[in-house]
Order: structure tokens, then C-alpha cells, then sequence
């Protein structure tokens, strides 16, 4: 009997070791990269070698084992196995490897093993398995035949008196940590859960956040305040743990026929607690992760694995039963639960109710912990940004503590957060390094990324789809992930894919959403279909998807996925396009790889586009300059796509003011495209009209004069008449006759656009609406006040109804009303209409944007004409400083600013302040615009007129 005993011994302890080896080499996966496929090849013989003896240990548990002859002649077997681990363990151990990295953990672990070792290890721990495996094999019939007969000869014996008064058990293999802080919420819901009337409650969340600190420390507080009440501590992690310590509950207990071999103690157990002569008790079931522990979803076994005996032996019957069977239901006794699994939780209390959500601490929570755990002061601000940076997740920050307590005083706080923030490697470096900590479990890991990874292979094992979803979810931005693109994570990147199918594909999104909800990954907002993560985890997994070599694939498919949903950039996707900004802001960064080009170019296209029509000029320039670069490197200069990128690129030099560089560009557009797609090609005729545009900016009115009318005649022959492009053509020549104040013809045109587009498109539409604006300028300029205001009224309630009132197109036709009152004296009226505009420009479009600063213009302007010089110049001010900034010191908005300020010093009677930012002004505009420039021409009169004023004074 004693050999048995101690063959039983030897398995848990094997097991325990092997758990801890795969833990090491996990470890090892993360921080290495040339030996990957080594340890994924020990990892899975640890595995498998560890499943066996499990097998091997519920065939010890019998009891009855007295029959197993040939098993406990496998000692010397089992010494060797335990051996080889040993010696894996003394050479896999990173405390005695890092001795040999660099200060500041600089270079990363080395795997101390080639391959042909490996290969060795892996042959001589698959030659133990089978020795162990054939050995008991033997046994197991003769051990079928022997229970049997034992069971036959039984004789029932009457049962010893337990009723004796006990003494209260304290049980906890944890001494209370000095540096917890405590956490009010969490130990306030604790205790009144504790003395109400539900026997079981638990604490979820993920790995790291504290759940085993807070029941620690809860059990302690039990024992402090209740000295009466037993606490017990079960590591709920494996069966065999589970089984380990309820046997030591049944040894501290001095429970009667505990050590005899025909009885369950698994059910003895239970049966002593849920009896009243046990008095009160808290019992804390840690580390609850594997639900199938608990309430298998299958009995079969792994091929290979030695089979369970089918026993009637109630010890024996105690292995195949599920060890939710085994826990107390009574009304003495409390079990806590901890689990990184919402499912366990909620099926082991039986209510969501009883279930605390355990997430990471506030700020001050975590500035406390850092502070506990450091030795000595730390900078306010880098530890604030630290905690920050780790998210304020309770491991992670007493892992940062006792790296920087390790190395100080040569590494500090600061020196810590310049190399987490360095790079990924660095950082990955950081969160690797495995402090030991006397309040966590011996056999988990006290590293972040081994934490969490353990979780991830979980998932991955239990629904691979789920950790799928986490992959993809792990390259967004940590806010605000928006679920229409999530359902892409299937890793479909056919064109054709889009997204959720049917209702069967919805519901496997949502059972995977939950899934990663359940392990407290992830969270839903109260704004639905956004969900959210922590940085650290996101981290964490691309660091796994590293080490199963992954993540170049999950890459492609983020990459494939916003490279589809991001949208042009017109007014109407602006909402989707805000809220995709910030999750492919770094992916605009960093050129791909070969193969995926074509989708970075399509999304830099895309989002300097909105960029553009945002007025944020310099970053559209930017993006739209790789993605010309990008397109001609892989399409070639010629081809459409790049082609019309350089189009893009060519706007946002016009609006810039920078004339010459989208003239040149526009002219190479429009000749590459006449020769390949031909002088009628719409395109071809797009980049003509571009073209004279960018003319039309410079005040070169004849050009863009014939321009205009060339491609309007080509698109009336091509297109027809009513074409909407045909009509912008003569819009855009009707705006060229109007800047040269030739309102007749600007006006007969006019009146023909909106005509036009008032039977072809409807009243409604937002082209007729335009053209109707446009004509109620014109009727301004000529000073038709009354018309002009009735037209633009009926635009503007037009405009609300059709595009709302924050559409660009609305404001700018309430600002053309407000210049109408301002025409004829109106500045009350004017004045209201303007702060109107000003205010909802900065809301939509920024305080920045171009149309934003011309509003602040045009009410510096009513200020001026009212005499209110002050507020006007501080107005005007604050536009010139803006548009120097944001557009340029030559940009005629600039200049534009620089002459409305002149002004006003100049009716202030600053006349030296005004002559000489005026004349400044006018050498800028003959420079920039050409000195037959009206801007210019105007400019120049004005500063003869002031100089002429000056000498006669």
C-alpha cells in the first residue's frame, strides 16, 4: 500500500512539474523568435505527457490499487521522467537566464537548446509515457476484477460518530499583503453578498486584475472578524489540484476514515461541510478557468488516454463524476468563486446577480499600488503617465515595481516609460519579466503576456472563432471599435466579402462577442455596436498571434477591412469617417508589404480626400503624396487610379494657394489622359476643368475663360446638355464671367444651370439648390438686394430640409444671406447670421478650416463697418496669425487677412501700422497672384491712395 501511496505522490507532483516546464517554455515562445517551432514541439509532448498521467492519477485515486503489481513496478520510470523534467526546468528557469541579458533587458531571452536536443527530450519523454502507459494497462483488468470482488465481500460497517465539536480551520496558503490597497466597491459588495442569503458569489475578470488579492484578503478579514468561521483556499485550476486540496481539507479537518481506500474524500468532504456540526465557513474556490472541470460538456476522451474505469467503488466513481458534484450546498457555508470566465461564474453561483465584474483600478488606486510596491519616491508625472500606459492593471503594475526595485537606482520610473513607450519589442521585453510574487499561485506565471496568453490558448482551444474576433479586435484602435467592421473576422478577403451574410453568421458573431466579454477582454459602451479594450491586452495578443505566427495574417485582413470601409470623404461619410480615423492612423504610417500596396493606396486616397474636404490642407498632402508615390510604384504612372490620386494631390495645391505645383501637376493629368484615354474621355475633359479652375484662382480670366468653354462645348456634344457634369461646366463659366463683373452673361448662364437641373434632377437636389445660390450672388454683386434675399431664404429652408443645417452648403448660403444684409446696412441682422455660422463651422469643420476663418472674416468685417474697431482688429488678428499657420504666409486667404487688417489700423488711425502691413501686402499679392491680379490691383491702389494721403498731411 505504501508503494502506491507514493507512486500517487510522485504523479501529482510529475504533473505539477510538467505544468510548470509548459509554462516556461510559453514564456520562452513570447520572448524568442528563432526557435518556434522547437517549442511548439516540447510544448505539445508536455501537453500530451501531462494529459496521460492525469489518466494515471484518477487510475491511482481507485484506492483499491493494492492490485496494481505491475504499475508500481514503474517508480524507477517515474523518477526518470521527473528527472528529465527537473533538468528542463534548472535550464529552462528565466530567473537564472536573465542573469546573462544586458542591463535594462535589452536583449531577449535565449532558447538554450538547438534542435537536435529537443529532439532528444521529446523521444525520452515519449519513451516514459509509453513504459507508464503499457504498465498500467496490465493492470487495469486485473484492477476491474479485484473491485468487484471486494465489493462482493463488503460488509457495511457502522459509521464513525462525526459529531464531535471541532475547532474552527483556518486554511489559507497566503499570508495577508501588506501593500494591498483596498478597493471599496469591490469589499463593500463582497460583504453584503456574504451575509445575505446567497451561498455562492464570484469575482470575474481577467488575469491580473486582482481577483485572488481581494478574496486573500477577504479571508483574512473573516478570520480577524469572525474567528469561528473555517476558511478554506481550493485551487480550482485541475482536477488534481482540486483533489489535493480537498484532501488537505480532510487532513486539517481530522476527518474520520479519510485515509481509508473505499471512500470518496472528494464526498467526504462535501458531506462534512454541508452537516450544521461544521459551523460557519468560507470556502474560496481559485482560478475557476475551465468550466468543463466543473459540468463536462462530453465524456470522451482523448484517443490514446488511458480509460477511466467504470468503477462502483464510490472513490473510484468520484473520478468520473463532474467536481461541481462536490461542492457544498448549504446553509453554513459561503464559497467565493474566482474565474477569468463569466460562463463558470455564472453556472457555479447560478446567478448573474452574484457575479462582481472585477475591471482595472482608477488612478488613484493605482498611484497607491505603485507606490506600495516601489522602494523609494518616484516622479508625480512619470508615474502618473506609467499607470496610464499599463492601462491601471494591478499586475502589470506591481510587475513595472519590481523591475524598477530590481535595477535601481540605475533604472527609474522615467527611464522605465521611455523604454515601454521605445518600441513593441521593448515593450514586450518589460511586460515579460516574471517577478515572484508569495500571494499568487506557484504554478501561474506572474508576467503579463504569459498571463494572458494562457487565456488566449484557452479560447483558442475551447472556440476558435471567438479568438479569431480577439485577434482581428487587437489591431484597432482601443476605443471606440466600431462592430460593422468586426464582422469581417472571419478572414474573408475576397471582394466579394461583406461582412455578416445572415442571421446564422450574426448569431456566431454575438456568441463570440460574448465570449470575449465573458473573459472580461473586452467591453461594449453604452453606445451600441462600439466596443472597447484595454491597450494591454491588444498588445498582448499580437504578441501570441507573434508566436503562433499569425499575425501578418490578421494584419492583412485590419488592413483589407478599413481599406473597404473607409469612405471618399464626401460630407455625407464624414460621421463614418471620424470614427474610423483613429484606428488607421498608424496603419498610414508604415508602408506594407509588397502584396498589400494597392489596399494602403486605396485608404490613403480615401482619407486624404476627407482630409481635404475638412480643409485640413497639410495632412491631405501628405497622405496624397504617398498615395501617388505608392500608385506609381506598383500601377505605374499611367494607370487610372494613379491618375486620379495625382487629380487629388493637385486640389489640395490649389486650395493651398500653391498655383504653379497644381498647375503643373493638372497639366501632366490632363495630357497623360488625353493620350490614354482620349481628349473626350470624361475624365480627360474632369482634369481641363480642373485645370481652369486652378487658372480661375489666379485671376487668369481668359484662360480658364477658353478652358471652360472648350470643355463645356465637348461634354454638350459627349454627354448632352443635361448632363450633370455639362451643367458644372457652365456654372464654372458663369462663375469666370461673374469675377470679371460680366453680370449679363453670368446671369444668363446661371439662370440656364438651374433651369436645367430643375427638370432633370428635381427642385430638391442639392446640384439645383447650388445653382440657385450661385444666382442669388450674382443678383447680389449687382446690388439686387431683394432678390437676392428672397432667393437665398427659399435656398437656405430648402437646403435644411434637404441637407440639414450643418451642411456646408447650408451655412455657406446663410453666410451669402448675411453678406446681403451687410450690403445694404443691415448689421444686426448680418451680424447675428454670421456669429450663427461662425459658431456651427467650428463645431462641424474646426476652428481651422478655411470656411471657418472667412466667417470670422466676414463678422470682423460688420464689426468694422459698425466702428467697433476693437473687436474687429482682435478678429482679424486672430485670422491672419491662423492662416499663416495653417495655409501659408503667401496664401491669398493669408493675404486676404493681412489687407482686411491694414484696414482697420488704418480707421484706427494707426496709419504707420497700416501702411506698412499693407504695403508688405501688396508685394506678397503682385509676387504670388501676378501684378494684373484684381486682389492685387486693388491692394496696390489702396496703399497709393494712403501714401498719397500720408505725404499730403
Amino acid at each position: 500500500m505504501a508503494e502506491a501511496v507514493g507512486l500517487a505522490t510522485s504523479v501529482i507532483a510529475i504533473i505539477d512539474l510538467s505544468a510548470k516546464v509548459a509554462v516556461l517554455c510559453l514564456q520562452y515562445s513570447t520572448a524568442v523568435g528563432n526557435a518556434r517551432a522547437d517549442i511548439t514541439h516540447l510544448r505539445s509532448r508536455l501537453d500530451d505527457l501531462g494529459t496521460t498521467l492525469q489518466g494515471v492519477q484518477h487510475l491511482l485515486d481507485n484506492r483499491n490499487n493494492q492490485a496494481l503489481a505491475t504499475s508500481r513496478k514503474l517508480v524507477d520510470s517515474i523518477d526518470g521522467c521527473t528527472s528529465e523534467l527537473v533538468q528542463l526546468q534548472s535550464r529552462l528557469d528565466p530567473g537564472k537566464a536573465r542573469k546573462a541579458m544586458r542591463r535594462f533587458g535589452l536583449r531577449a531571452l535565449k532558447w538554450p537548446f538547438d534542435s537536435k536536443e529537443v529532439s532528444d527530450i521529446v523521444s525520452n519523454l515519449e519513451r516514459y509515457e509509453r513504459t507508464i502507459t503499457l504498465g498500467l494497462q496490465i493492470d487495469q483488468t486485473t484492477l476491474l476484477l479485484d473491485i468487484r470482488q471486494r465489493i462482493e465481500g463488503v460488509s457495511l460497517q457502522p459509521e464513525e460518530d462525526v459529531s464531535i465539536a471541532r475547532k474552527p480551520c483556518f486554511s489559507l496558503p497566503f499570508e495577508r499583503d501588506p501593500d494591498f490597497v483596498d478597493r471599496p466597491d469591490i469589499m463593500a459588495w463582497i460583504k453584503e453578498q456574504y451575509t445575505g442569503p446567497v451561498g455562492r458569489m464570484a469575482l470575474v475578470g481577467m488575469g491580473g486584475f486582482g481577483k485572488s488579492q481581494v478574496a486573500i484578503q477577504f479571508a483574512h478579514h473573516i478570520r480577524d472578524t469572525s474567528p469561528q468561521t473555517s476558511v478554506f483556499w481550493v485551487h480550482a485550476s485541475s482536477k488534481p489540484r482540486f483533489e489535493e486540496a480537498y484532501r488537505s481539507i480532510a487532513d486539517n479537518l481530522r476527518l474520520p476514515r479519510r485515509n481509508d481506500p473505499s471512500v470518496d474524500v472528494l464526498g467526504l468532504v462535501r458531506d462534512w461541510l454541508q452537516r450544521e456540526e461544521a459551523g460557519p465557513w468560507l470556502m474560496v474556490l481559485d482560478n475557476v478557468d475551465d468550466v468543463n472541470l466543473f459540468y463536462p460538456s462530453s465524456s470522451a476522451g482523448r484517443d490514446g488516454a488511458i480509460c477511466h474505469l467504470a468503477d462502483e467503488n464510490p472513490a473510484a466513481l468520484s473520478v468520473q463524476q463532474p467536481l461541481a458534484v462536490f461542492l457544498p450546498k448549504c446553509r453554513n457555508g459561503i464559497i467565493l468563486v474566482t474565474s477569468r470566465s463569466m460562463d463558470a461564474a455564472e453556472k457555479l453561483t447560478g446567478s448573474h446577480k452574484a457575479v462582481y465584474g472585477i475591471s482595472a483600478m482608477d488612478d488613484a488606486q493605482a498611484l497607491q499600488l505603485f507606490r506600495n510596491k516601489l522602494q523609494g519616491d518616484s516622479d508625480k508625472t512619470a508615474a502618473a503617465d506609467l499607470l496610464r500606459a499599463l492601462d491601471y492593471i494591478p499586475l502589470a503594475i506591481t510587475q513595472a515595481a519590481a523591475y524598477i526595485n530590481r535595477r535601481a537606482p540605475r533604472i527609474s520610473v522615467k527611464t522605465y516609460l521611455d523604454a515601454f513607450r521605445e518600441s513593441d519589442k521593448k515593450k514586450g521585453s518589460l511586460l515579460n519579466s516574471d517577478a515572484g510574487d508569495l500571494r499568487r499561485d506557484d504554478t501561474v506565471s506572474n508576467s503579463v503576456v504569459t498571463t494572458w496568453q494562457v487565456t488566449l490558448e484557452q479560447i483558442r482551444r475551447e472556440r476558435p472563432s471567438a479568438a479569431n474576433l480577439l485577434s482581428f479586435m487587437s489591431f484597432f484602435n482601443p476605443q471606440g471599435i466600431p462592430e460593422f467592421v468586426l464582422h469581417h473576422y472571419k478572414g474573408d478577403l475576397t471582394e466579394n466579402a461583406d461582412g455578416v451574410k445572415d442571421d446564422e453568421d450574426n448569431d456566431e458573431f454575438e456568441d463570440d462577442l460574448d465570449v470575449l466579454r465573458g473573459y472580461s477582454l473586452l467591453s461594449v459602451t453604452s453606445t451600441r455596436d462600439v466596443c472597447e479594450m484595454h491597450s494591454l491586452v491588444q498588445f498582448c495578443t499580437r504578441a501570441w498571434l507573434s508566436v503562433v505566427d499569425d499575425a501578418e495574417r490578421w494584419r492583412q485582413v485590419f488592413l483589407w477591412a478599413m481599406s473597404r470601409h473607409f469612405p471618399s470623404g464626401a460630407f455625407e461619410t464624414w460621421p463614418t469617417c471620424q470614427m474610423l480615423l483613429p484606428h488607421i492612423e498608424s496603419m498610414l504610417e508604415e508602408e506594407p508589404p509588397n502584396e498589400d500596396l494597392q489596399k494602403w493606396a486605396r485608404l490613403l486616397t480615401n482619407c486624404a480626400w476627407y482630409m481635404f474636404t475638412r480643409g485640413n490642407y497639410r495632412a491631405a498632402e501628405k497622405l496624397g503624396e504617398k498615395a501617388v508615390k505608392t500608385r506609381v510604384n506598383v500601377l505605374g504612372e499611367e494607370h487610372p487610379d494613379t491618375l486620379s490620386s495625382m487629380a487629388d494631390l493637385a486640389s489640395t495645391y490649389r486650395d493651398q494657394g500653391r498655383w504653379k505645383e497644381a498647375e503643373e501637376l493638372e497639366v501632366r493629368v490632363m495630357e497623360t489622359r488625353k493620350t490614354m484615354l482620349g481628349e473626350e474621355h470624361p475624365d480627360t475633359l474632369t482634369s481641363m476643368a480642373n485645370l481652369a479652375l486652378t487658372y480661375w484662382n489666379q485671376g487668369r480670366w481668359k484662360e480658364a475663360e477658353e478652358l471652360q468653354v472648350r470643355v463645356m462645348g465637348m461634354r454638350k456634344t459627349i454627354l448632352g446638355e443635361e448632363h450633370p457634369d455639362t451643367l458644372s461646366s457652365i456654372n464654372n463659366l458663369a462663375l469666370t464671367y461673374r469675377d470679371q463683373w460680366r453680370w449679363k452673361e453670368a446671369e444668363e448662364l446661371q439662370v440656364q444651370v438651374m433651369e436645367t437641373t430643375k427638370t432633370v434632377l428635381g427642385e430638391e437636389h442639392p446640384d439645383t439648390l447650388t445653382s440657385m445660390a450661385n444666382l442669388a450672388l450674382t443678383y447680389m454683386n449687382q446690388g439686387r438686394w431683394k432678390e437676392a434675399e428672397e432667393l437665398e431664404v427659399r435656398v437656405i429652408e430648402m437646403m435644411k430640409t434637404v441637407l440639414g443645417e450643418e451642411h456646408p452648403d447650408t451655412l455657406s448660403s446663410i453666410n451669402n444671406l448675411a453678406l446681403t444684409y451687410w450690403n445694404q446696412g443691415r448689421w444686426k441682422e448680418a451680424e447675428e447670421l454670421q456669429v450663427r455660422v461662425m459658431e456651427t463651422r467650428k463645431t462641424v469643420l474646426g476652428e481651422e478650416h478655411p470656411d471657418t476663418l472667412s466667417s470670422i472674416n466676414n463678422l470682423a468685417s460688420t464689426y468694422r463697418n459698425q466702428g467697433r474697431w476693437k473687436e474687429a482688429e482682435e478678429l482679424q488678428v486672430r485670422v491672419m496669425e491662423t492662416t499663416k499657420n495653417i495655409l501659408g504666409e503667401e496664401h491669398p486667404h493669408t493675404l486676404t487677412s493681412m489687407a482686411n487688417l491694414a484696414v482697420s489700423w488704418k480707421h484706427q488711425g494707426r496709419t504707420g501700422d497700416a501702411l506698412a502691413l499693407m504695403r508688405n501686402c501688396v508685394v506678397l499679392r503682385e509676387r504670388v497672384l501676378d501684378i494684373d491680379h484684381p486682389d492685387a490691383a486693388s491692394s496696390a491702389a489702396t496703399l497709393a491712395k494712403w501714401e498719397e494721403a500720408s505725404d499730403l498731411s
